[in-house]
């Protein structure tokens, strides 16, 4: 069950604001994208994704809750018919609220909320490139250790270098050995 809100309502009473996001609802089903303020806005959004989320089910029951909240069976029939198909393959987010400035009479903050009706992207290709930069990770650390390596003896005198140079290929040979338990 929704949450009750708290402080003031939309337009008064609680019925005058159910009427007022059910005429906004309708609005927004029927021309796919309204402007009004960013409260109105952000309040009709869950009521009008739970609407779409009945118009996906798509069965005599969804129709009817739809039509108790709606009462046009023009815009109920266009939810059902045309906007619930194109939305079949997202699972939430039918809505977007962009915000656009102020009205120019009463300063209040407007914004417009749209369907969003473009087609769902897979992200399978997005696992695939950070499985390609693990693989190139090891194999570019593994250089780079490998130049300080040889920065650190040239710096010191000629004497210390023999005793570091068999050190070195001894701290070399267990991080190659750990490079390849990892991948």
């Amino acid at each position: 069950m929704p949450k009750p809100t708290k402080g003031p309502r939309l337009g008064g009473g609680p019925a005058h604001e159910r009427l007022l996001l059910a005429n906004l609802a309708a609005a927004l089903f029927t021309h796919k994208s309204i402007t009004t303020t960013e409260t109105k806005a952000k309040r009709l959004r869950p009521l009008a994704e739970r609407l779409i989320t009945f118009g996906k089910r798509g069965d005599l029951h969804a129709r009817r809750r739809v039509l108790s909240v709606i009462g046009d069976k023009e815009v109920v029939h266009v939810l059902f018919t045309e906007i619930a198909p194109l939305v079949a393959e997202r699972e939430g987010g039918y809505t977007r609220i962009t915000k656009i400035g102020n009205r120019k009479g009463d300063n209040a903050p407007m914004a417009v909320i749209e369907l969003v009706l473009e087609p769902v992207t897979k992200k399978k290709a997005a696992p695939a490139k950070k499985a390609a930069k693990a693989d190139k990770a090891p194999v570019e650390e593994a250089p780079a250790e490998e130049t300080v390596v040889e920065e650190a003896p040239a710096e010191e005198t000629v004497v210390e270098e023999a005793p570091e140079a068999p050190e070195a290929t001894a701290d070399e040979a267990p991080a190659e050995s750990e490079e390849k338990k990892s991948e």
